[in-house]
Formats: C-alpha cells, sequence, structure tokens
C-alpha cells in the first residue's frame, strides 16, 4: 500500500493512483527526450504532414501492415520499457478525479509531513516521474514531481504521499 497515492478532497472522485502500472499506458512520456525535444515545437499542419509522410512512407517500404505491427517493434519497445526512464502528466488524473469548480488549489503531501502547494493551473502542468533505467522509484518514491519545464529534474519534489484538492 506504500505506492498507493490517493487524491482526495474538492474532488467528485477520490480515486487512488498506482504508478506501478502506468508503465504501460501509452499516454507516459519518455523524460529522456521529453525536455529537449518539446523545445522543437511545430505547429499542428507540420506534424501532421510529417507524420502522414512517415506512415506513406513506411506502407512504400514495408506494405500496408495493419495492428499488431512488426515483431521487431514490439520488441523495441519492450525493451525501451526495460531501460526508459518514463513519466506521466498529472493533469489525467485530476481530470479523472473531476475536480470541484470551486477549488483553487492542489496540495501534495509528502511522507515527512510537509506539504508544497500549486494553483489548480500550475498542478495540470506538472509531470510524475515513476520510473528510472527501467525500474520503479523507491528511493523517495513511488513518484517524483516534476516541473513541466524539467527546471527540477534533478532536484524533484519526492516522497509523496497524498493529493489533496482545496
Amino acid at each position: 500500500m506504500e505506492n498507493i497515492i490517493p487524491i482526495k478532497g474538492a474532488v467528485k472522485y477520490n480515486i487512488t493512483l498506482d504508478p506501478t502500472v502506468w508503465i504501460f499506458d501509452d499516454r507516459r512520456l519518455d523524460l529522456n527526450t521529453y525536455f529537449t525535444d518539446r523545445n522543437e515545437e511545430e505547429d499542428e499542419e507540420t506534424l501532421y504532414l510529417k507524420n502522414a509522410g512517415a506512415h506513406w512512407s513506411r506502407e512504400i517500404m514495408e506494405g500496408a501492415v495493419f495492428p499488431p505491427t512488426l515483431k521487431t517493434e514490439r520488441k523495441f519497445d519492450r525493451q525501451g520499457m526495460k531501460t526508459g526512464t518514463f513519466g506521466m502528466e498529472i493533469k489525467y488524473f485530476l481530470n479523472n478525479a473531476e475536480i470541484d469548480s470551486n477549488a483553487t488549489k492542489v496540495v501534495f503531501e509528502l511522507k515527512d509531513g510537509s506539504e508544497h502547494t500549486f494553483s489548480i493551473d500550475e498542478a495540470y502542468t506538472l509531470i510524475f516521474k515513476y520510473s528510472q533505467d527501467g525500474k520503479p522509484i523507491t528511493d523517495g518514491g513511488p513518484v517524483h514531481i516534476i516541473f513541466s519545464d524539467g527546471s527540477n529534474i534533478d532536484n524533484p519534489i519526492k516522497n509523496v504521499s497524498a493529493i489533496r484538492v482545496e
């Protein structure tokens, strides 16, 4: 139970988070590249054209392949999960809990009794780091809180035990 993080307070649904299963979630972020690749922001049209071109090129080279795709791609993903450093944006969990309209802040309770408080808007930009080099975070875990700009990547907020919305 020490890996479970409850979201409580001014929310419609009190939910619990289990970071040990997030490795399989498609919303995960590769934190090894996330902060460097984000700086190369592209507009929506350019991104669409780039993805469509990559898909078209692949079909020309390999023929049309429908899921499940090549076994080598699945193997690569599995290998990436075994060695990667991953995180997940907190906004998904706050959305699932459905924050009350009169709430103004999100408080992260730490195991030592201290707290970190953020406005609702700030909290929506935070990232939960839940794995380092393919292993769950045990030192100060189960998650570390990283700012969306990566400014605290070397000194994250650790030992989160609960999230309280007020």
